[in-house]
């Protein structure tokens, strides 16, 4: 019979530590060549999002005979299409979940293909909504190309960005300032221009402004692409009546609750109306023709008036976990693709979170952002959750404390700083690293 001598270091195999896997090469992403071994992922991100989606379920229900009343459909023909619309987005969490992110990765142009081709596709074959393309009609049910090209923002900055922090020119002018301009200029002509959607332009330009600056990108620089920004807006704002309105019915909402002010004044009234404890399933009285868009832009008002300030908080609270367990995943998660892509999808659906809810009670102007994962609507719910699906797989690949003593360069196979072209000079580390957690 064999003996074992357990006290015997060196006949005992030693044990690879957890964060250390076979095959890890520089510049690798998470997935089996990743530093970290695979784990359960972070299942608080699909419970939130189900409980959401479960909510924002529930309110379309409730609201879905008076969407109905006056148009020629069934009573319950808004309840169905959400039904519809969350199956297919769990379909695409699951399925973005389970694709390698090198796959993600390394098929980003066929990605940006396909978004260029929808956008020529909407202004060929799109439906017009008050002189407005945004939308296509495919067998009944309406694609909207701007959650498509959010999406394709996030994966190719992240890439993007990723590949100048290995050359160690995230400073460069030519190589990547003038490159995110071009990214910006493009947003403004598409969404702002052609779509006429000025939120999800901002939506798009604050995640590629938070990227960046998470990257590492000077402040001088954000401060420019910020300014041109913000003159571009100012534009967009006095060369449209409709737009002047908006503006003017923020600052003063109750001035013309009759014409421009309408939309402000029911969603405040809903809100009000809920109370403490809200009006409860079955009741209430806005989504019958007071508010417009009540399922979509304006659904965080009935959600106030169904459940009141207890379950509007709930609801924040809610999106308040989701977001934490994002950025534990950002601390923790194992390269910097992950990393900035995670950073994306939480500036993304953090960012209309509080544009949707912020509009309904008053802080700021209404945009026609809808609320991620509660808004009645196929295309927010599927790129939503799709997104959250690669968020869902990163987790698994993350460490079990914040990283530390680990640099980019070092990561992503990249030189050091005194052998790229930026050396001499000293090179603002990004916002998630310190002196004692560098990535």
């Amino acid at each position: 019979m064999p003996t074992f001598n357990l006290f015997n270091k060196q006949k005992s195999r030693p044990r690879r530590p957890y964060y250390q896997a076979k095959n890890n090469k520089p510049g690798d992403t998470a997935e089996p060549s990743s530093p970290f071994r695979r784990h359960k992922p972070d299942y608080l991100i699909l419970l939130v999002s189900l409980a959401l989606l479960i909510t924002g379920l529930i309110v379309v229900y409730s609201i879905s005979p008076a969407l109905a009343a006056g148009q020629e459909v069934s009573g319950s023909y808004y309840v169905t299409k959400q039904i519809i619309a969350i199956m297919l987005g769990l379909v695409a969490f699951l399925a973005f979940s389970s694709l390698p992110l090198k796959a993600l990765r390394h098929n980003t142009k066929l990605l940006i293909w396909l978004t260029l081709i929808m956008i020529i596709l909407v202004q060929i074959i799109g439906e017009e909504v008050n002189g407005a393309y945004r939308w296509i009609q495919i067998g009944g049910i309406s694609f909207q190309v701007a959650e498509l090209i959010k999406f394709t923002i996030i994966v190719w900055l992240a890439g993007f960005l990723v590949s100048r922090l290995a050359e160690g020119s995230i400073q460069s002018t030519s190589k990547t300032f003038n490159t995110i301009i071009i990214a910006l200029v493009l947003v403004g002509v598409v969404m702002v221009g052609l779509q006429r959607d000025v939120g999800s332009a901002g939506v798009c330009v604050a995640i590629i402004g938070i990227m960046a600056y998470s990257a590492g990108m000077p402040i001088k620089r954000i401060g420019i692409i910020l300014g041109i920004v913000a003159i571009g807006l100012f534009i967009s704002v006095i060369s449209t009546p409709y737009r002047r309105e908006r503006v003017a019915t923020f600052i003063n909402p109750t001035s013309d609750c009759q014409d421009a002010g309408y939309q402000s004044c029911q969603a405040l009234i809903a809100v009000g109306s809920g109370g403490v404890f809200g009006l409860g399933i079955g009741n209430g009285a806005q989504a019958y023709g007071y508010l417009p868009e009540a399922e979509n832009d304006s659904i965080f008002a009935i959600v106030a008036e169904k459940f009141g300030f207890i379950g509007s908080s709930a609801i924040i609270a809610l999106y308040a976990l989701l977001f934490s367990r994002m950025q534990r995943i950002i601390k923790r998660t194992s390269d910097s693709f992950s990393r900035l892509f995670v950073i994306g999808v939480l500036a993304w659906i953090s960012i209309q979170t509080i544009i949707n809810i912020g509009a309904m009670i008053g802080l700021l102007p209404l945009k026609g952002i809808t609320l991620p994962l509660i808004s009645y609507g196929g295309t927010s719910l599927v790129f939503t959750l799709a997104a959250l699906g690669v968020v869902f797989q990163i987790s698994r690949y993350t460490s079990y404390s914040p990283l530390r003593n680990a640099t980019i360069n070092d990561r992503e196979g990249g030189s050091s700083g005194e052998n790229n072209s930026f050396g001499r000079r000293r090179q603002r580390r990004p916002h998630y690293a310190t002196s004692s957690h560098r990535f």
